[in-house]
């Protein structure tokens, strides 16, 4: 795993470190959908039948901000599970830059929502701590809360909080 949830006040927070960059949004989707699913349903989900498609996300807001493209990324997931019932279980991701922004190309499988008993729902993605860089060879990003450990670079690492 590759997904630590840590406390805010009234929401709570997922930091995800990944190798790369392009890793980084896999492991964060992973993370947001083991923390909305009950334990119960993690075996229904990988017994499931698989659909695969492709989804392509950009950023309206700035569509040259990783950052923002990052957010785009996570809420299209919780949209999918929503709204399609689609529920990530795989993907393979790539950023392209484009002379319109950044495009996130994701070749995905999914999952029949309706099998996933959710234990939570997250209401919003927000911008509030958003963390996303890149860590460097031999430097470590410590962290302040006991249950997420420090990530020794090189990678990447990012911070989002969700309203819930």
């Amino acid at each position: 795993m590759s997904s630590w949830l840590w406390p805010t006040t009234a929401d709570v927070g997922l930091r995800t470190f990944a190798a790369s960059f392009d890793a980084l949004f896999v492991e964060v989707a992973h993370g947001v959908q083991n923390y909305l699913m009950s334990s119960e349903s993690h075996d229904e989900a990988q017994g499931a039948v698989r659909h695969s498609g492709e989804w392509r996300i950009t950023s309206q807001h700035a569509p040259f901000d990783p950052s923002f493209l990052f957010i785009a990324w996570v809420e299209e997931v919780l949209y999918r599970n929503e709204v399609h019932q689609e529920w990530l279980v795989d993907c393979m991701v790539r950023v392209e830059e484009t002379e319109h922004g950044l495009v996130l190309v994701a070749h995905v499988q999914w999952v029949d929502g309706n099998v996933i008993e959710r234990e939570i729902e997250i209401k919003a993605v927000t911008t509030h701590e958003l963390q996303l860089a890149q860590v460097g060879k031999e430097e470590t990003i410590t962290s302040p809360w006991p249950d997420v450990p420090s990530f020794d670079g090189p990678g990447w690492y990012a911070d989002v909080v969700f309203d819930i």
